[in-house]
């Protein structure tokens, strides 16, 4: 059978470019791709990048705080202007979404700037009524903000509204305690505005570390967002230009905005999916085996949409893959069981990567080595923030089972140690390794003595 095209792609993010490009690049296929929206998804457009800046924007209070307390009396971070920043932010965007969009014309990759939808297993049929035939189709829609099921959520704003509002509000609520909550309010906060954040639970970033979790709650509220742990807003109304919110204690506030930051779920809505046999779970997210394939042979899925780990770099992962064992004859798959993340805020992010200690100890046995204390930077200029280091070790084979890290610029320290961790290293190895004097990091290599040992199971389990 003859196909317009050997491959093509349904999304334009990350997972979606990559895979794209390696096949056409790299291995020769004929490739077509269909973005309804803006080249580079949600990490290039409403997620990572312009999150990961407007961070650095938000940290201008905290160093000019710390700049005072190393002998500049007079550093001040000054009036922060929106316009201005929004106004380069948007110029570095359309610079990244042209760079995606050349390097894909490069390759030879064919771009629909249509909506795509399945018609059957090697056929899509494009917002302008085309159709095209392929002989592998790769889904790589991604996944979208989801708001809570509650009256007058219409009234309410996701995240990827932040990134193009027109000015700043004065006073937000955001709703959530996930990491894209966290950094949110961080955010906002750290540009000015009254911010609020409302969690169901009783510490922020559920599924991380507890310890790492308990210290991001206390730096969140020390740093001036109004934290309010076990609330969940009940209904939403409109109050003049503002956004009235009931809250489950009865109690009732306005904000200017409201911001949902309550989880994603994929977009499969009308892709047509169920209707030629591929299957969906519950959420709507796509049922591949290991090597990203559906139920029906000649359809694949990576990134989001597949909610399997929901970053950036495992949807790039899981497409060079696909492309490379797809179309160049090197199968390989991405290994899901070592992914490192990290929350961007400030003054400290957390890194983490393998089991946390309460994974761990469920598992057993396992010895726990941690510290947290005040590092010589904030310590000398007076800020009494804390960092954390953590290794989780396998008493059985020594091997290094997880590291968290609670600390300025974690993220890049959990990238290092992630190598580490994901080449098998032992605590001994650790502890081979020659400290670098004076830093926060090396704590990972001088712990010697266990904080806390979990050898039976059984108790530690409860």
């Amino acid at each position: 059978m003859s196909f317009d095209y050997d491959l093509f792609v349904i999304g334009g993010g990350s997972g979606g470019v990559r895979a794209a490009r390696i096949a056409a690049s790299q291995h020769g296929a004929r490739v077509a791709l269909a973005e309804e929206s803006r080249m580079g998804g949600t990490c290039v457009i409403r997620g990572c990048v312009p999150k990961k800046l407007m961070v650095f924007a938000s940290s201008a209070h905290v160093l000019s705080a710390e700049a005072r307390g190393y002998g500049w009396p007079e550093a001040q971070a000054g009036a922060f202007s929106w316009p201005d920043f929004s106004e380069k932010l948007h110029v570095e965007l359309d610079r990244l979404e042209r760079a995606y969009t050349a390097g894909l014309t490069k390759a030879g990759v064919e771009i629909f700037p249509h909506r795509a939808r399945l018609v059957d297993a090697h056929t899509v049929e494009l917002a302008d009524g085309s159709r095209k035939s392929a002989k592998h189709i790769l889904v790589a829609v991604g996944g979208r903000p989801q708001k809570l099921d509650i009256p007058g959520a219409e009234l309410g704003l996701i995240s990827d509204d932040l990134f193009v509002m027109s000015e700043l509000p004065r006073r937000a609520l955001i709703i959530g305690g996930g990491f894209i909550a966290c950094e949110f309010a961080g955010i906002l906060n750290g540009l000015g505005t009254d911010t609020v954040q409302a969690y169901r639970g009783n510490a922020v970033l559920r599924g991380f570390d507890r310890e790492g979790r308990e210290l991001m709650t206390r730096q969140l509220m020390a740093a001036g967002v109004d934290l309010r742990l076990g609330l969940t807003p009940t209904r939403l109304e409109k109050q003049g230009e503002r956004v009235g919110v009931h809250f489950e204690d009865e109690s009732h506030e306005a904000f200017d905005a409201v911001f949902f930051a309550t989880g994603r779920a994929p977009y499969t809505g009308d892709l047509g999916l169920a209707d030629i046999g591929v299957g969906l779970q519950p959420n709507g997210a796509i049922e591949v085996d290991e090597w990203s394939q559906t139920a029906v042979p000649s359809i694949f899925a990576v990134g989001d949409v597949t909610d399997r780990i929901n970053l950036t770099p495992v949807a790039i992962r899981e497409g060079h893959s696909f492309a490379d064992t797809i179309f160049g004859r090197q199968p390989r798959k991405m290994d899901h069981s070592l992914v490192a993340s990290a929350v961007y805020t400030r003054p400290n992010e957390l890194g983490a990567i393998g089991l946390t200690e309460e994974e761990a100890v469920a598992r057993g046995p396992v010895d726990v080595y941690a510290t947290t204390f005040r590092p010589m930077r904030s310590a000398f200029a007076g800020s009494d923030s804390h960092v954390m280091m953590k290794l989780i070790v396998c008493c059985t084979t020594d091997k290094v089972l997880g590291c968290h890290i609670f600390a300025p610029e974690a993220g890049e320290l959990i990238q290092l140690a992630a190598i580490a961790i994901t080449m098998g290293a032992t605590k001994e190895q650790f502890d081979a390794t020659v400290a670098v004097h004076p830093t926060m990091a090396e704590e990972l290599v001088t712990m010697r003595q266990p904080t806390r040992r979990f050898h039976d199971k059984a108790a530690a389990t409860g």
